[in-house]
């Protein structure tokens, strides 16, 4: 015992410790909170928006949750002890700016502290996502996060299909699913989510029947609906993020205008015989969809997939891609592709990425902006 208290009293001489209550006098909003207990602990209370990453995985992990070394941070623990070297052990990592809560959590909250006990994952949630609860980038703290969002998703066939699989496999809790047709045997070359039982069946019902045998835990809204001026706005209005696997530029500039309205990204993608496209259309942190597509090219020089053909596992890939930004904007992890262009090649396997450029007199989301929807006739997605 003697030893260890002389460790505790050499970590103390060698990091910054602050009281609860200098804390709470002078709080620092830059700082990062990291939370050093094991998840048990911190689920019978924590300080509000604390990063959890137990001390046994703070070597392994924390460089790749708190990447800048910079970074302003405040370790805390159950009463103090974890923490100092917790603290001790950021500094040789090299992190410069690294404060331990004196008397921890418990202290904390004898103090007066703001804290909160964080909603958990039942024992079943837990298996489900036991591969994400592994990722510091994601953890409990972030899955939860996925199982309160909402994603609008605009069409259930070749993009749609790969796309709700995977946010219902991932946890998102909430899915609006949007389509106005049925499932046709040519359908099922490419649109996974329905089946040849689905022949027949609208595609919203197809799709919202797949997704809960895949995950119960996933909320599933249909709109049976087609989309125009009167009611993109009040749907959209509903959701976090929309993913458009729509295939008419009519319906894309109105899903455009609408999101722009209500602040909402949209994750976009497109498919045309060997080739697909994936972007994030946000602004002002990027350029609209009018931006990247002025007007629609003539309808010769944009044939549909009915017309001109698709290779069957094109959209299982540009719809993986677009469920990977959907998961990434939700957590707010990674480089999106806000402003890039990522492009795709089944023949020859080959990626690209563009830059892509706000107009600043673009119609939609320039200085001088309007709303254009109404000029456009809507279509079926």
């Amino acid at each position: 015992m003697s030893n260890f208290r002389e460790l505790l009293t050499n970590a103390r001489a060698q990091i910054n410790e602050v009281e609860p209550a200098a804390l709470q006098a002078k709080w620092d909003s830059e700082w990062v909170l990291l939370d050093v207990r094991e998840p048990e602990e911190a689920a019978q209370g924590t300080i509000p928006g604390s990063i959890l990453l137990p001390r046994g995985n703070l070597e392994l992990q924390v460089e790749t949750v708190i990447p800048d070394k910079a970074t302003p941070i405040l370790v805390y623990c159950t009463a103090g002890v974890r923490s100092c070297f917790a603290a001790l052990t950021l500094g040789q990592l090299g992190y410069t700016n690294v404060t331990s809560l004196s008397g921890g959590f418990e202290a904390w909250k004898d103090q007066g502290g703001t804290w909160q006990v964080p909603k958990r994952l039942d024992d079943t949630q837990r298996r489900r996502y036991h591969r994400h609860l592994l990722l510091p980038e994601v953890g409990e703290e972030g899955q939860r996060r996925l199982l309160d969002s909402r994603v609008l998703l605009l069409g259930a066939g070749g993009l749609g299909s790969p796309i709700a699989l995977y946010l219902a496999a991932a946890g998102v809790g909430t899915l609006g699913i949007l389509d106005m047709d049925e499932v046709d045997l040519s359908n099922l070359q490419r649109q996974i989510i329905h089946t040849t039982d689905s022949v027949g069946m609208r595609k919203v019902d197809s799709a919202r029947a797949t997704v809960r045998a895949l995950n119960p835990d996933v909320n599933v809204a249909t709109y049976d609906v087609h989309l125009d001026t009167t009611n993109t706005a009040s749907i959209i209005a509903e959701y976090d993020l929309v993913v458009d696997g729509t295939d008419n530029f009519a319906t894309r500039y109105v899903i455009n205008d609408a999101a722009i309205h209500a602040n909402i990204p949209v994750v976009h993608g497109s498919i045309y015989r060997f080739e697909g496209q994936v972007t994030v259309f946000a602004p002002p942190q990027g350029p609209c969809y009018r931006c990247f597509q002025p007007t629609p090219p003539p309808i010769e020089f944009a044939p549909s997939c009915s017309q001109a053909g698709v290779f069957g596992v094109l959209p299982g890939i540009i719809g993986s891609l677009q469920a990977t930004e959907v998961l990434k904007l939700l957590l707010g992890i990674g480089e999106t592709l806000v402003g890039r262009l990522l492009t795709y090649d089944a023949l020859t396997q080959t990626l690209n990425t563009y830059r892509l450029k706000r107009d600043p007199q673009c119609p939609s989301c320039g200085t001088q902006s309007t709303n254009l929807s109404d000029q456009h006739t809507i279509q079926a997605v």
